[in-house]
């Protein structure tokens, strides 16, 4: 089979080895296993810059900024392991689903995209095979190890967002995304909002309820604990803020992982098909 690069000639499969995974290694026992899906902005050789000019990589659509600093912060200070993708979500896009449409972007926040804009099924499913799945199994695969070790880890999954969407500033400095499942959510929900200057959303800016996702398929399926933390990309863009923001982070998730009710194998049915209003955490202060 051949695909398309950038330029619209025949390509080559890919010859340069590219790893698509990242794992860093950390304690069988550890409370929680730290996942990154939109760690990378890099690219396998073989697809260039999918036409794309180099600006475009700096920003929001083709990776989450700071979000990688921030899991890897978490994952020593917990000595856990962390799972990080290595590829940028304009090739593929880890936290979708297989047959979700937006698997692979050919418009992101008004960028056209043009090695995506008449992506044929072929080479998605050759993108799938090659960097989405073996990034979901190993997830898997460390999820099961540590499973097997004893009481089950909670997944904790980081995410930045940008602070304007479409001319409209965002006001959370850090959101809680959770699908079915409350537990972990509202644990650190209770936790954070001990943190007097923070503004968190529950469920925003993006609603936790995303069939097919990473933690649909790992955490809602398998009944283990999960949320997915979002932090304003402008507050961890550095690496010296990506560490505080980590260590405010960890302050509250210490406590939050070790309440019993949290590390329990427990199925909730997902919100991701509900035609109704999606339940609200309970808060501590307005």
């Amino acid at each position: 089979m051949t695909r398309l690069n950038p330029s619209g000639a025949a390509g080559p499969p890919d010859c340069d080895n590219f790893k698509p995974v990242e794992l860093l290694a950390g304690k069988p026992d550890a409370p929680a296993l730290f996942l990154c899906d939109h760690a990378s902005n890099a690219l396998p050789k073989a697809y260039g810059s999918l036409g794309l000019p180099p600006e475009q990589f700096a920003r929001h659509i083709a990776w989450d900024i700071g979000a990688a600093d921030v899991t890897r912060a978490l994952a020593a200070m917990f000595e856990a392991p962390a799972i990080l993708s290595r590829f940028s979500r304009l090739l593929i896009d880890p936290n979708r689903g297989a047959d979700d449409p937006t698997l692979v972007m050919r418009i992101s926040d008004g960028a056209l995209i043009p090695a995506n804009a008449h992506i044929d099924d072929q080479e998605i499913a050759r993108r799938t095979d090659l960097y989405w799945r073996p990034y979901r199994e190993a997830v898997a695969s460390e999820l099961d190890r540590m499973t097997a070790h004893g009481t089950p880890p909670a997944i904790v999954s980081i995410h930045s967002f940008t602070p304007i969407w479409r001319g409209t500033p965002r006001p959370w400095q850090i959101g809680l995304l959770w699908d079915g499942d409350a537990r972990l959510a509202q644990a650190l929900m209770s936790e954070l909002e001990a943190q007097p200057d923070l503004t968190i959303g529950d469920n925003e800016p993006y609603d936790g309820a995303l069939e097919g996702d990473t933690l649909y398929d790992l955490g809602t399926l398998r009944g283990i604990p999960h949320i997915l933390v979002e932090v304003r990309q402008d507050l961890i863009a550095t690496q010296a803020g990506a560490q505080a923001w980590a260590g405010r982070i960890a302050l509250a998730l210490r406590p939050a992982l070790a309440r019993a009710d949290v590390r329990m194998i427990e199925r909730h049915p997902s919100h991701a098909r509900s035609q109704g209003g999606r339940p609200a955490l309970t808060r501590t202060r307005a």
